[in-house]
């Protein structure tokens, strides 16, 4: 053996083997397409969509069905056409259906068909995981039994609509892992019935729906106060579930949870996009179902025990809702003109909210779905362990922990395709939990609080109805 190869042979057999490296946990990243969707809508699709809305006159719940021109089925059938129009486009990539039901009550005195007009874009891995997306197509004046004069509707809510509408034109032309559903409800004004027709569609159909994003009011950014604010949007969201029972309630007070029902976390997935995505735009977090003393039609959906949200501008002018078409003749109003008229449209504000939308959307049918069975345990512990269910479509988990008293999550750690974690010397008395999914392209689910609290599957429906609220 000459001595170069006697030198190889050592330098060989004196290298240490290889150790396989350790897998990276999957970890969510920014994502290229979400940044692409925050500069896509239209501000002149939304424009052509209002316009056309406020052209039928009213769109009160009790209107004309027959006209072609004018009242709410005309409305109904334009809003049909426009799916079908956008499905034909992405060749046929959408379902357009009209759930309905009969309904009668304080503000319907005569049976009366309530119609929604929803399209449908399935999911191509997850089919039966749902992200719906709403806003209400009926109007009112002021007396809300009024079904004849003219109620344009320009931001209550033909500014949801047009949003709703410009969305699914986007993101028709992506893809989607979980199903998309844009729906445009009537009744809202009458007593809800339209988000009670579908949250009762969803149920008979098996939805396992994740989130409902219900924009009403969202196209206007100055308040009555004269405040213009264009780089905000609020978004409620109630803290503890509607539908929970006496026991889950007991423990939840106990044990926390008050601030942590998956709507709640909805809420901070979608400020974290925004914070991510949108970096003009902010999300206020409102912890309240709706604002003070008033509903929408997230709340049949809350009912009904999924998880959703209410997305409404920042500063309301209260004189463009729910009123008669007029100028103001008194010493306090003289010159303030009345009315939901389209002139009171800011459509960049329009614009930046249906992005937010939009992303949110497509972040969520993308991630894999929110974990299940999340528990935590520590008790007389320095350390805490939380466990899940793995979900399908997930390459990795995040576990996270927050102050008691802190808005947003502000820990996050990375720990691979398991099924539970060990936080070590993190004290379980003094923070709260949650865990998420990750995909392996980075896209991660919303965070999930440990029980029955804050689990994203969908609750037993409350015996209470939302009909004539």
């Amino acid at each position: 053996m000459d001595r170069i190869t006697s030198l190889l042979l050592f330098a060989l057999l004196a290298t240490p083997a290889a150790v396989p490296a350790e897998p990276v946990p999957a970890m969510p990243h920014e994502q290229p397409a979400l940044h692409a969707l925050a500069h896509a809508p239209s501000e002149t699709e939304l424009r052509a969509t209002i316009t056309k809305l406020v052209g039928f006159g009213t769109r009160h719940t009790l209107s004309d069905t027959t006209s072609a021109t004018r009242g709410i089925g005309a409305a109904r059938r334009w809003v049909k056409s426009r799916f079908e129009t956008i499905s034909r486009e992405c060749g046929g990539c959408i379902e357009v259906v009209t759930p309905s039901q009969v309904f009668s009550g304080k503000r319907i005195p005569q049976a009366t068909e309530v119609m929604d007009v929803a399209a449908i874009k399935r999911g191509k891995r997850d089919p039966d995981r749902v992200i719906v997306m709403t806003g209400h197509l009926d109007s009112r004046v002021t007396d809300v039994m009024n079904a004849t004069s003219d109620a344009p509707g320009a931001n209550d809510d033909a500014s949801g609509v047009a949003a709703l509408i410009e969305a699914a034109r986007l993101l028709s032309k992506q893809d989607n892992d979980a199903t998309l559903v844009f729906v445009a409800l009537s009744g809202e004004e009458q007593g809800l019935y339209g988000g009670k027709a579908l949250a009762d569609y969803a149920v008979a159909h098996g939805w396992q729906v994740e989130a409902q994003l219900n924009n009403d009011i969202v196209g206007n950014s100055q308040g009555q106060n004269g405040v213009i604010d264009n780089t905000h949007v609020r978004v409620f969201s109630e803290g503890t579930k509607s539908n929970e029972t006496a026991a889950q309630a007991d423990y939840r007070r106990y044990h926390g949870g008050e601030v942590d029902s998956p709507s709640r976390n909805l809420a901070r997935y979608i400020d974290r996009l925004a914070d991510s995505y949108l970096p003009d735009f902010r999300v206020r977090m409102v912890y309240r179902t709706d604002r003070y003393s008033r509903g929408g039609d997230q709340v049949p959906f809350l009912e009904a025990g999924f998880p959703a949200v209410r997305v409404t501008e920042a500063h309301e002018n209260y004189t463009r809702q729910h009123q008669d078409l007029r100028s103001g003749r008194t010493d306090q109003d003289r010159g303030v003109h009345y009315g939901d008229t389209i002139d009171g449209i800011d459509f960049r504000y329009l614009a930046r909210v249906t992005a937010l939308n939009a992303i949110t959307m497509a972040a969520l049918s993308r991630a894999p779905a929110p974990p299940t069975g999340v528990d935590s345990k520590g008790a007389l512990a320095t350390d805490t362990t939380l466990s899940w269910h793995k979900m399908p479509g997930a390459a990795g988990y995040r576990v996270h922990w927050r102050d008691a008293t802190a808005a947003q999550w502000q820990n996050q750690r990375a720990v691979g395709d398991v099924d539970h974690a060990v936080l070590q010397d993190v004290v379980i008395d003094d923070w709260f939990f949650g865990v998420s999914s990750v995909s392996a392209d980075g896209y991660e689910s919303p965070v999930v609080f440990p029980g029955y609290a804050g689990s994203f599957e969908r609750s037993p429906a409350a015996a209470a109805s939302s009909a004539g609220r």
